[in-house]
């Protein structure tokens, strides 16, 4: 499945340089307009040079300005983009599962082409966590919920973890942490105080910094020593921060299959165990 632009872009963006970060930028948020203009006028409105944006193009994988433009066009009018018009008041319970579920196939289908085009980042994160002395889950509000399916999951691999969504016991576990351990942190906007606060903590006690998050220019991503990345769209009944829980979750499970197959003998042996004492707990 081709990537799209946007796509391409959040991918990329942690490696671009401050100016590249500028015109992608701009692309992102005017992708109607960038179709009609020319690769002049748009280093006029970036103030930058001609071959910053035409580095920018190769860098994402296109042969220049014109092919990322003809991506751009493609996208702005594919038919399955009106999937994500608002919800209507007239919209009958078929058009709202249409609406609502091709939302979540889409996010989760971006995030995918995101989460491989970062193929080499996800490969550190699960070296990283295969190693890990020890893993702590920190995530608030919505982000607390997927913390928690975190630690639900990864008890069963052996490694010692736990999960905090309370502001305080995440900065009072975070300074207690030590070199070799690790913090998978989430949070969509990336720029939530309690768990940027949080992290310093970890960071500064030695803990390795992992962040899900669905935004590459975020603090968090300039906090975290590895970064993987969902990508969603917002309507008004839909935030990005609401369909993102599913590429979230998504993300989340492939680290713990990726990390339990490095340690294949505990996981199996913890699973059957966990097996039988939820059977005792079953008519």
């Amino acid at each position: 499945m081709p990537q799209s632009v946007s796509v391409r872009i959040r991918a990329m963006y942690p490696q671009l340089s401050a100016k590249e970060q500028q015109i992608a930028d701009y692309i992102l948020d005017h992708p109607t307009e960038i179709i009609h203009l020319s690769i002049t006028a748009l280093s006029d409105l970036c103030e930058c040079a001609e071959a910053t944006i035409f580095r920018l193009c190769r860098r994402l994988n296109f042969q220049g300005y014109q092919a990322l433009k003809i991506a751009l066009a493609s996208e702005v009018v594919h038919p399955l983009q009106n999937i994500h018009q608002e919800i209507s008041p007239t919209d009958d319970a078929a058009s709202l599962a249409d609406k609502v579920f091709q939302a979540d196939i889409d996010t989760i289908s971006d995030t995918l082409q995101l989460t491989k085009a970062n193929a080499a980042q996800l490969e550190k994160v699960i070296d990283t966590l295969v190693k890990a002395r020890r893993i702590e889950f920190y995530g608030n509000g919505g982000s607390g919920i997927i913390a928690q399916d975190g630690y639900h999951k990864f008890m069963r691999t052996g490694i010692p973890c736990m999960y905090h969504s309370d502001s305080h016991y995440q900065v009072m576990s975070a300074s207690l942490l030590q070199k070799g351990d690790v913090v998978i942190a989430i949070s969509h906007s990336g720029s939530n105080k309690d768990i940027l606060e949080a992290l310093k903590v970890a960071k500064d006690a030695g803990a390795t910094i992992v962040a899900i998050t669905g935004y590459g220019k975020s603090p968090l991503v300039k906090l975290a020593d590895y970064s993987l990345f969902t990508t969603s769209r917002e309507t008004a009944f839909r935030t990005e921060a609401l369909s993102s829980r599913l590429a979230q979750l998504s993300l989340i499970d492939l680290l713990y299959i990726a990390v339990s197959f490095r340690r294949q003998d505990e996981t199996v042996d913890n699973i059957s165990k966990i097996r039988h004492s939820i059977s005792l707990k079953r008519l």
